[in-house]
């Protein structure tokens, strides 16, 4: 017979740590499952937790794990989960992993967060290392350097040019051929910043560190580094498969306090709004999704 847990946490980024610790803390069975893709994995630096600032990912992740094997009723698996099922009639959930294992669980707690999709694919040779998509985890490293903005949509090339200026005056956005309006031209160019609408043909550098960009005319335009502005996505439809609701913008529907829509189901850090997030206030999110979970199984069974 299969062992059940009062929680099965899926996704072990700062959201999935951290609520796994504060159940663990509340004497809960709890096992965590993660596969190792976070999104975080491919930066070298994380930046802007308190007392952690400028941690390895990688050392981040270990730390984490490391004090939660202090907790007896917690339990680690570096496996996929491939599917989740409610099992109505005992109002349990049943976990299928990668390795042809199960579990049975009362909570779930969804927190496998997203991943990029960029308008080049080159841009991951760079991304984590000299291009990166938050000014406020890595602005500070960049600051004053000749940056780069790449993004395709009016609304994310003013707010990221906008934002960027804050640490370096040294800007030039290129649109990778979408043209902008005059007036966001003029208002660009008042400030020295200068818009190229030609296609992107290459990048340029050496071991993730940019040094040029080359538009389709052959033009090279040297910079150092910069920011681009991906596209977001949910890497499963867990959510989705479970029936928990789902607004017009793709975020999943919840309490405010990690409760989604469908009893039993939690959801914590950037899965829920399929947008990004720093460690920070993931790691909030899972701290009180998990609370959430604890009050629910309490009153459950009291």
């Amino acid at each position: 017979m299969m062992d059940k847990y009062d929680c099965i946490v899926i996704g072990a980024g700062p959201a999935g740590l951290s609520a796994t610790l504060t159940l663990g803390r509340a004497r809960r069975k709890v096992a965590l499952f993660d596969n190792g893709t976070n999104r975080n994995r491919v930066t070298h630096e994380s930046h802007g937790f308190l007392t952690r600032d400028g941690i390895k990912p990688k050392e981040f992740k270990d730390i984490a794990v490391k004090q939660l094997e202090s907790y007896p009723s917690v339990s680690i698996s570096n496996e996929t989960v491939i599917k989740v099922i409610k099992d109505v009639q005992r109002d349990l959930f049943l976990v299928n992993t990668s390795n042809n294992k199960s579990y049975i669980t009362e909570k779930i707690l969804l927190a496998t967060g997203i991943q990029e999709e960029f308008p080049l694919l080159q841009i991951r040779q760079y991304y984590g290392k000299s291009l990166f998509s938050c000014p406020y985890c890595d602005g500070w490293e960049l600051r004053d350097k000749p940056l780069a903005i790449i993004a395709e949509n009016d609304e994310h090339i003013i707010h990221m040019t906008k934002l960027v200026f804050n640490w370096s005056k040294d800007l030039i956005v290129f649109t990778n051929g979408h043209q902008l309006s005059n007036k966001v031209r003029n208002d660009f160019e008042s400030k020295k910043i200068k818009v190229y609408t030609e296609v992107i043909k290459n990048l340029h550098g050496d071991n993730g560190n940019l040094e040029s960009i080359e538009l389709e005319s052959g033009e090279n335009i040297l910079r150092s580094g910069g920011f681009v502005v991906p596209s977001f996505y949910r890497p499963n439809k867990f959510a989705e498969h479970l029936n928990c609701q789902v607004d017009e913008n793709g975020g999943i529907i919840t309490d405010s306090a990690g409760r989604t829509t469908v009893i039993g189901i939690y959801i914590a850090g950037e899965t829920e709004k399929a947008g990004p997030s720093s460690l920070m206030i993931a790691a909030a999110d899972g701290n009180k999704a998990a609370s959430s979970i604890n009050m629910d199984i309490t009153l459950d069974r009291f």
